[in-house]
């Protein structure tokens, strides 16, 4: 029991800026599913056994548009194509993991990054560590989602608007990406191939092409990019 307490202690600070973002974003997700006619239970479901921010965003469409398996079923790779570079460059480190196929499950954006940039305090167990921080980083995002699907069901407001905030955090990365300098190229390239497929399949047909467009041209320039940056170092 006290390694158990050492090791969430040491976890927890490390998890502190992933508590804040996934609260708030949590509850924007469980208003905007309670008003769309799901009760909080939908919420809290979909939080432990999906678990992946973006696409329980997508979810709400999804569950609400004509039942669609082979559209959603692409939309769901298309949105979380990302997750399986994270995977392959945490290979090492969850090499004989005891709890590796929750790290798998729980790896997201937020999560990844915090793995990636940490080493476990001293004195804290590997497995236990990664855990803890997986498992904490779910916890906000189930913890903010039953809030706001609760407060979506009790107190009448107008929720206009709030499904922008997954727009809203992607253009906040986009701009982040761009004033970093190294990923213009990417960032030119997805704004111009949606563009391109919201002329040719319009509005309502445009995201699932242009989003596998991306996911090609990005792994075409993978290998120039690479060079770049290493050339740049």
């Amino acid at each position: 029991m006290n390694k158990l307490k050492f090791n969430l202690r040491a976890a927890f600070p490390y998890t502190v800026p992933v508590l804040l973002g996934y609260i708030f974003l949590g509850i924007a997700f469980g208003v905007l599913l309670s008003h769309s006619g799901y009760s909080p239970a939908w919420a809290l479901g979909m939080s432990c056994f999906i678990f992946t921010g973006s696409m329980q965003f997508v979810c709400v469409d999804l569950l609400c548009a004509p039942f669609s398996p082979v559209g959603a079923a692409l939309m769901a790779l298309m949105v979380n194509a990302r997750h399986s570079f994270y995977a392959l460059s945490m290979l090492d480190r969850y090499r004989g993991a005891r709890f590796k196929p929750y790290l798998i499950f729980g790896l997201t954006d937020e999560t990844y990054s915090v793995l990636c940039s940490t080493e476990p305090p001293e004195g804290a167990d590997r497995d236990l560590f990664y855990f803890f921080v997986t498992a904490l980083d779910q916890l906000y995002w189930i913890t903010g989602s039953f809030i706001g699907a609760v407060a979506g069901n009790l107190l009448p407001f107008d929720a206009e608007g709030v499904d922008f905030v997954m727009t809203a955090l992607f253009i906040v990365i986009f701009v982040n990406q761009w004033e970093d300098g190294g990923g213009r190229l990417p960032a030119v390239a997805g704004v111009g191939l949606t563009l391109l497929c919201l002329l040719i399949f319009g509005q309502d047909s445009f995201l699932i092409p242009s989003m596998l467009a991306i996911l090609l041209a990005l792994t075409a320039l993978r290998r120039p990019l690479s060079n770049r940056e290493g050339a740049e170092l």
